[in-house]
């Protein structure tokens, strides 16, 4: 299965109003940042065991480990999760910037070093969450 129908039938499986909301997510991160890397991650380690929730992802950036070894990661990422929705913004280097730059101004959600969680759209500022995808393009495409 292409990546692209394994994004569309992981949000359709989600129930209202979830899928909905996680459907207009994925519109606003792709025009965000037209014809980036699509990625889908099924939650499953290489044993097949799972160990987080599936996840779709939006570019990509490389990350470099001590021991100078390399891997590519996405840099925005989409999850549903028990209670919401969570937007993840990889690869920042202050674990810190997104809850004291988003947090108070972004309404009811959780923000730690890299996720921005919330129970729906209708409970957060969506244009400070926009803003806050836009900037996790954007510090990843400066590294470059």
């Amino acid at each position: 299965m292409k990546v692209q129908e394994q994004c569309k039938s992981y949000i359709t499986s989600q129930p209202e109003p979830k899928r909905g909301e996680m459907q207009t997510l994925h519109r606003s991160i792709q025009q965000a940042m037209p014809g980036c890397k699509l990625w889908f991650l099924d939650g499953k380690n290489s044993e097949g065991k799972t160990v987080s929730n599936p996840n779709i992802g939006y570019g990509f950036y490389t990350i470099k480990y001590a021991d100078g070894t390399t891997k590519e990661f996405y840099q925005i990422g989409l999850s549903a999760n028990t209670t919401g929705i969570s937007v993840y913004i990889m690869g920042l280097k202050d674990k810190t910037y997104l809850a004291k730059t988003y947090g108070k101004k972004l309404g009811k959600a959780t923000v730690t070093g890299y996720c921005i969680k919330f129970k729906g759209l209708k409970d957060i500022n969506t244009d400070i969450l926009d803003a806050a995808i836009r900037y996790g393009f954007e510090a990843q495409d400066k590294k470059k």
